[in-house]
């Protein structure tokens, strides 16, 4: 499949200006909509298909029939306001933002990409109203938009999308309390319930209850209405609109998936053995081919029920995607020396943040079913259970996003440490890529994070046999607490280490050698781009690359026999310069007597992270290989 194609906005165009009834309009514009956002998706090579298609007949319905925001504009202090909480659905908000006319094209074909939209809403791109992170933040940062509002005498509403998994975060359930309390009756939480989280079922992994009675509870206004019904949403959003005297809470129910037959829940649930499929990644060229032309057929027939011809397709060259081939070993391995090594020890528990596909835990939950503990999309609640576990004599494997659970879960994390037990963190998607999700999922804080804590190892693998070793020092001989970051980044190359090497505690392995200018790195992603410097440089001088696992223990007089020729020491980092492996290192080179000479330099992130693809990103913040060579050269012609 060398071609894609997708509805331009001249057929929207065509179609809104045909005469019919508005719920035939928004059904029509809705399945457009939905083709797509599923070809922006499959043009990206990423994204949350079964999110957009469970929310995307309920941002239609917002744009076209509620919101004022055509004709108010974007900016206008008056406007309405509507944002997605949950985040992975904003490929559904893309597409109808373009239909509107609101996102030009050339954007709209760059999903996940430089120049584009980013994979999770971003505030730097139009239309998006608040930056997507942890999920659990929306409704505090709608209460704060409405109060807003309210304070400066402006008109317009203020509406946030949540996701019912994300119902788990109890930042949540401190936001609906305090608009009450706080009299914040222009705000309206609309909730997609689609009843599934990542891959399970909601009631699977923390059911939420009644919840209407809940919210009621708490005193707001509740509704009802089927998410996929445009005459239900009216019905609900009009009683919604009625009321002023508190805060509003509308329940839709939808079907995660919707207009796809083999996507839908629950027959997708019952054709994979109970775990849904689509929720993240973009489907194969086949599977797509049968989704389009599902999508396709029925919007061909409503053209010509309605005399407007046969829609004209618009085709584009599909994008490339970048190899990936120790995306999945390294954490794959990690995965598998979970279950290895909990043959052995039954104190050995995993915990984990519905994420366990993400996170390779199935092996473990498989095997050992009741040492597995699902706790929902709720981190910092996590962490401190495998504090009280770790309390009763046990061992937690905790497990999440590097970028939820490093910052996130921050305190609670300090606070365990604090109280001198073994626990083990899993940071899955840390470091700089993937970055096709954008800022949300950058894990660039989680070494200066964990490394403020004074019990704690930090350790990452450059391949999958190392992974295995990291894996059997984190759980079965440290003494102390570890932290051991999983790179799910795409690098091009798997890294050799040395024949025979075995992990050792505060020590790296050469790879190439050198004696003047040496460069350290750590994960397979940085050492690919530290090794291609090393070759680009071969013909200029000798430069020693360093695989370092250890990112905040380090063996002195390993570095002396090592480093004590060098003029220069180079760290590369996927990491913000500040509180990484660089800084880490710094004050044992100062205080030694034979290193303290050495020019460190620090190649890292020092802004926030970009959002594209591994190559764009990469080149963009110059921590490619070509960008390095140049830089570390540089480096190297200035006077000492």
């Amino acid at each position: 499949m060398s071609a894609l194609a997708f509805l331009p906005k001249t057929e929207f165009d065509r179609l809104l200006a045909c005469a019919m009834a508005w719920e035939d309009r928004l059904s029509l514009v809705a399945r457009m909509c939905r083709l797509n956002a599923l070809f922006s998706i499959k043009h990206a090579g990423s994204g949350h298909p079964g999110s957009v298609l469970s929310a995307l007949d309920i941002v239609t319905y917002l744009y076209f029939r509620r919101l004022n925001v055509k004709e108010a504009g974007l900016i206008h202090p008056g406007r309405d306001i509507y944002f997605s909480s949950k985040g992975h659905d904003v490929p559904a908000q893309y597409s109808v933002l373009y239909a509107l006319g609101l996102i030009p094209e050339e954007k709209f074909l760059r999903l996940r990409r430089r120049g584009g939209l980013d994979g999770h809403p971003n505030v730097e791109n139009p239309g998006m109203e608040a930056n997507s992170g942890s999920l659990g933040m929306g409704i505090s940062k709608a209460r704060g938009m409405a109060f807003g509002k309210k304070q400066a005498g402006l008109g317009g509403r203020v509406l946030v999308m949540v996701g019912d998994g994300e119902l788990q975060e109890g930042q949540n359930f401190e936001a609906l309390q305090s608009a009450v309390q706080q009299g914040v009756h222009n705000l309206t939480v609309i909730v997609d319930h689609n009843k599934l989280q990542s891959e399970r079922l909601v009631d699977q992994v923390v059911s939420l209850g009644n919840l209407e009675d809940k919210v009621r509870a708490f005193g707001w206004h509740v509704e009802r209405a089927n998410g996929h019904d445009f005459a239900s949403l009216e019905n609900a959003m009009d009683a919604c609109e009625r009321v002023n005297d508190r805060p509003r809470f509308l329940l839709c129910d939808t079907v995660k998936g919707k207009g796809i037959s083999f996507m839908e829940h629950p027959l997708a649930l019952e054709q994979n053995q109970g775990s849904y499929p689509w929720h993240a990644g973009a489907p194969g060229d086949e599977i797509y081919q049968r989704a389009f032309a599902e999508l396709l057929a029925p919007i061909e027939e409503d053209w010509k029920k309605f005399g407007l011809g046969k829609p004209q397709l618009r085709s584009v060259e599909k994008g490339t995607i970048s190899p990936a081939l120790e995306r999945e070993v390294v954490a794959a391995a990690w995965g598998q020396s979970l279950a290895r090594l909990g043959e052995t020890n039954e104190k050995l528990l995993v915990l984990d943040a519905d994420l366990s596909q993400d996170c390779r835990l199935k092996e473990f939950e498989t095997r050992f079913p009741n040492r597995f503990v699902e706790c929902g999309i709720a981190e910092q609640d996590m962490v401190s259970m495998a504090a009280g576990l770790a309390h009763q004599g046990f061992l937690p494997v905790v497990h999440s996003f590097g970028s939820f659970l490093a910052s996130r879960a921050n305190e609670q994390i300090y606070n365990a440490l604090s109280e001198g037990r073994k626990m083990v963190f899993a940071c899955h998607y840390s470091g700089l890529l993937p970055a096709g999700p954008g800022k949300s999922h950058q894990s660039v804080r989680d070494i200066s994070l964990f490394g403020a804590l004074p019990n704690c190892e930090i350790l990452q693998a450059a391949n999958a046999e190392e992974m295995r070793q990291v894996a059997d020092y984190a759980l079965a001989k440290s003494r102390e607490s570890c932290m051991v970051r999983i790179n799910m980044g795409a690098s091009p190359r798997n890294v050799a280490l040395p024949a025979g090497y075995r992990l050792q505690k505060g020590k790296g392995a050469v790879l190439t050698r050198g004696e003047e200018y040496a460069l350290l790195a750590y994960g397979p992603v940085m050492l690919h781009g530290a090794l291609s410097a090393e070759e680009l440089l071969r013909d200029t001088f000798p430069l020693k690359v360093v695989n370092m696992p250890w990112l905040n223990r380090f063996d002195t007089d390993w570095l002396e026999t090592e480093f004590h020729h060098c003029k220069r020491l180079f760290v590369l980092e996927d990491h913000s310069v500040f509180g990484g492996l660089g800084d880490s290192l710094a004050p044992v080179l100062m205080e030694h007597s034979k290193l303290h000479k050495i020019r460190l330099h620090k190649f890292g992130l020092e802004e926030y992270p970009a959002f594209g693809t591994a190559e764009e990103v990469l080149e963009y913040h110059r921590l490619d290989g070509k960008s390095l060579a140049r830089r570390i050269l540089e480096k190297v012609r200035e006077r000492a």
